[in-house]
């Protein structure tokens, strides 16, 4: 039974990436440790979500929703909450407003915009505390690494955590192995916060490369773009209008050939990818295991991966989890 404690075991490694928000998900990522019996915990990068849903209160007891293309009317707090619950769980960030203050909002794109980061923010500094009260008492290490969706501003609130550390740009010691991490990726059609052109996205890893200080087979490449036409990387195809082209349900490779370009140079024992929900698989190139869990995160599913280190030069027990 692969959850089996093994004596050659150095280690056991839990990676899941792209929650987008998904509250449920982030519970569920938090008690990955003790159901998996893990002993790391690895976030990838896009934890934060994508859009506020209002919820308008019309009057004293009714409010209207819509949300993902359904009308919803409600007419208790309790159902408010209830919804609101929903709706987390999902990725997205609900609010209550009046009528009024939704239509002022609309019309003022700033106001939208500071009333989007402070409810992404809060949403954050709330599971940093929940891991704080779920994992201190666990003895494993957590790391979270934010991705190209992510905003910079949620790195420092990360590096608060007591029981979370910040990921990014850093080598960092994992029972005799090295991790380097980095949610930067190749350039998107939607201009995201953390991209850059392939040489810089090179230049950036090799600086990583650069420190590390065990052999190939003792490194973890923890990289939020898959690389280039692995297989782990095929998205479907996006027009000039940025929808999807849903004829003949084409895909095409969207990775990146600087992460590509360090895996084939460097032949880690393993490199952990997301950034692309459907790529969700694993792959060799070289002697590099390449693994991309995938993300279902708007249904609620944790997709994940179960690695089991033992010191030797080559991965043999590793599993893609969904729960």
């Amino acid at each position: 039974m692969f959850f089996k404690k093994s004596s050659k075991r150095v280690f056991r490694l839990f990676f899941a990436t792209d929650i987008h928000g998904s509250d449920v998900c982030w519970r569920k990522f938090l008690n990955a440790a003790h159901h998996y019996q893990a002993d790391v915990l690895v976030l990838g990068g896009d934890l934060t979500g994508k859009a506020i849903v209002p919820i308008v209160q019309e009057e004293k007891t009714r409010w209207s929703v819509r949300f993902l293309d359904a009308d919803y009317e409600l007419h208790s707090e309790s159902e408010v909450r209830d919804l609101e619950r929903v709706i987390a769980d999902r990725g997205y960030y609900p609010v209550v407003l009046t009528r009024e203050a939704l239509e002022s909002m609309l019309n003022d794109s700033t106001s939208q915009s500071a009333l989007f980061q402070r409810l992404m923010l809060e949403r954050v500094d709330r599971w940093m505390q929940l891991a704080d009260e779920r994992l201190a008492s666990a003895g494993l290490t957590c790391y979270v690494c934010p991705g190209n969706d992510d905003p910079f501003e949620i790195d420092e609130r990360i590096a608060r955590a007591k029981t979370v550390q910040l990921a990014e740009g850093r080598v960092i010691e994992l029972f005799g192995y090295q991790m380097a991490s980095t949610g930067w990726s190749n350039r998107t059609p939607w201009h995201t916060y953390r991209e850059e052109d392939e040489d810089a996205l090179y230049g950036r890893i090799q600086l990583m490369v650069q420190q590390l200080r065990v052999p190939p087979e003792r490194v973890i490449l923890n990289l939020h773009c898959p690389p280039f036409a692995s297989g782990l990387d095929d998205a479907p195809e996006i027009g000039e209008d940025l929808r999807v082209r849903y004829a003949g349900r084409a895909t095409r490779p969207v990775g990146s050939r600087a992460v590509r370009r360090v895996i084939e140079e460097l032949q880690p024992i393993v490199s952990l990818h997301g950034h692309i929900h459907e790529g969700r698989g694993t792959t060799r190139i070289g002697r590099t295991l390449c693994i991309n869990p995938g993300s279902s995160y708007e249904q609620g599913q944790l997709l994940g991966a179960v690695i089991d280190f033992d010191g030797s030069s080559r991965l043999s027990r590793y599993l893609l989890t969904v729960g």
